[in-house]
């Protein structure tokens, strides 16, 4: 048995149920009311926005205590390592996937298994940062994610059946997929992973039907972008115009800005957007210049991948902050006016609101404690002011082999990395899961070698603080001010949901699934999953009752990458679990 059904539960055969939801297609409008919807989560981000707002009030501040379990669903063997999966739940089903490119579906009522799918993955995959995998989408009949070998899969999402299967990259050469892809007018869109191996970035449309090539549009300038019709390959305009303008020689070819941690979608400008990785090699000196589309925010048209405009945080990164966090649309109402509004929170620490008609800059303010390498942003083109000595040391200088140490804050994890945010159209604060850590960082002479690691840097981070490294904000973008905080020991690597009940829910590496006031950050609500949340929870309603769920399982970048901090988390047991809990009829009226 995978399954653990706690208390009552409502029987279902998996033959029953597979012939009842299997009529049941999804729609490009269930794609498009996904963030309105209570009976199903069809989209990673709860909404193409990815608010990862609920509009459900059943579940609230007074009753959220009487949130009890309701069954947990092993994903099994020993296949264990980070679970950074958001589920996916349609007429009564859940699909979610887990490490090493493995997806399950599950009866949502019982936590039974209804089908499995393994990935059969080759000796040399390449992942930087564990094998982990961060959601499906669905569309049709048909349920789709990302392999660590670089691979597209769609399987019917009734049997688990493989329809079909596309090479999207070469994972010889580094590339991965890590990310949720996203389905828009039947456009299946991906970006990859291999930012840390001199791969070049890129988005790409499949037809989610076919699998068959429809666009593809490379997040470095000078490469190339292309459109495939009736089986010919199109010209579609070189990314940035021309080859060169914000890079030396070559180093364009090999320029990373891999787009790994997918896309959002802003159906009311019809608008894709997607964040870039860093730069390659990490080494900035190497690369004088601003190095687009690097770290940056890249809107771009889902009809045929050509680029609206671009915004770029970390002009010639120099500490692997990747530009690759969400870029979630909200209207942003202020001075009477309502503003067509996006917002993301950096791993450099600044977070961004911008125009998502244009792009253009409205305000940004720092979301961490301390910010080392710029003293600020500029008012009006929010492009950073950078501090005098705030660069880690060209080894030329001291001709030698290792360039001048510096201290950065934050470290190269990020005031906020991957797990992604939420946003409250009740309260209008965004709830950012950050970490406060600082690094040592060194550049070092490198040169490309396909499928080698390019970096050019070494480091170690450290816990800014002697008492915890995680915080959970609720910031108001508005002002830039930081409305509650609630502080953590161990670093936050899991994402964020809110509902209308007043809730955010978040989970931690201690093994803890929490649940506080969105307005004041009270701690109302907690339970051990026994192992670290890195996953992202979701809600939605089904009999009558209020269901939320997250995938436990620690894991992820923090215990490879994490240096001095990973002795906080070196004790943390692994997991694999899908916890489900339920608010029972008999309390939604409870004081």
């Amino acid at each position: 048995m995978r399954s653990i059904a706690i208390g009552k539960t409502f029987a279902a055969s998996a033959l029953a149920l597979a012939v009842s939801f299997g009529a049941h297609a999804v729609t490009d409008q269930d794609l498009l009311n996904d963030h309105k919807s209570i009976d199903s989560v069809v989209t990673y981000g709860m909404g193409y926005q990815g608010q990862r707002y609920s509009p459900m009030k059943t579940l609230n501040t007074k009753n959220v205590k009487y949130l009890q379990p309701a069954w947990a669903f092993s994903f099994g063997g020993e296949k264990q390592r980070g679970q950074e999966s958001q589920p996916l739940i349609k007429d009564g089903v859940m699909y979610v996937t887990g490490s090493y490119s493995r997806m399950w579906a599950v009866d949502a009522r019982t936590g039974e298994e209804l089908w499995q799918y393994d990935a059969r993955l080759p000796d040399g995959i390449m992942p930087c940062c564990d094998v982990i995998n961060r959601g499906a989408a669905i569309y049709g009949d048909k349920v789709y994610f990302g392999t660590l070998d670089a691979k597209l899969v769609a399987l019917n999402k009734d049997t688990g059946k493989v329809v079909w299967i596309k090479k999207v990259a070469d994972y010889q050469e580094g590339y991965a997929i890590t990310a949720a892809p996203i389905v828009v007018n039947g456009k299946l869109i991906t970006g990859v992973s291999g930012g840390e191996f001199g791969i070049v970035g890129k988005v790409e449309a499949y037809d989610a039907n076919t699998g068959d090539l429809l666009w593809t549009r490379p997040t470095v300038e000078g490469h190339m972008g292309y459109v495939y019709k009736d089986g010919k390959k199109i010209e579609n305009g070189i990314s940035g115009g021309e080859a060169g303008k914000t890079w030396p020689g070559d180093m364009w070819k090999t320029g990373g800005a891999a787009t790994w941690l997918g896309g959002t979608y802003d159906p009311e400008t019809d608008t894709l957007f997607f964040g870039t990785g860093n730069p390659a090699p990490w080494n900035s000196h190497l690369r004088p210049g601003d190095n687009l589309y690097s770290a940056s925010r890249v809107a771009i048209d889902p009809n045929d991948g050509s680029i609206k405009w671009h915004f770029q945080t970390t002009p010639n990164d120099g500490w692997d902050y990747d530009g690759v966090n969400e870029l979630i649309s909200f209207d942003l109402k202020e001075k009477g006016k309502t503003i067509k509004a996006a917002a993301t929170a950096d791993r450099n620490g600044f977070f961004y609101v911008l125009n998502r008609e244009d792009g253009s800059f409205i305000r940004g303010f720092p979301f961490v404690d301390t910010i080392s390498w710029a003293t600020g942003l500029d008012p009006k083109t929010g492009r950073p002011i950078l501090k005098e000595g705030g660069r880690p040391g060209n080894p030329a200088d001291l001709d030698g082999e290792k360039g001048e140490t510096v201290v950065a804050f934050p470290a190269f994890l990020g005031g906020k990395n991957w797990m992604p945010m939420a946003y409250s159209p009740d309260t209008e604060l965004f709830y950012v899961p950050s970490n406060e850590w600082s690094m040592d960082i060194w550049n070092e002479p490198v040169s490309y070698k396909k499928g080698a690691a390019y970096l050019g840097a070494g480091f170690t981070i450290k816990p800014a603080n002697d008492d915890f490294i995680g915080v959970l904000r609720a910031m108001d973008p508005k002002t830039g001010k930081e409305v509650w905080r609630q502080n953590n020991p161990a670093p936050l690597w899991g994402g964020v949901m809110t509902t209308a009940g007043g809730l955010v829910f978040t989970g931690t590496p201690e093994g803890f699934l929490k649940a506080f006031d969105a307005k004041t950050g009270e701690e109302l609500w907690k339970f051990n999953t026994g192992s670290g949340v890195v996953g992202t929870p979701v809600t939605w309603e089904m009999d009558g009752e209020q269901f939320v769920s997250v995938a436990s399982g620690w894991g992820g970048a923090v215990p490879l990458w994490g240096g001095e901090v990973a002795k906080v988390v070196k004790d943390f047991n692994q997991g694999g679990t899908v916890w489900t809990f339920k608010l029972p009829k008999d309390r939604v009226a409870a004081k």
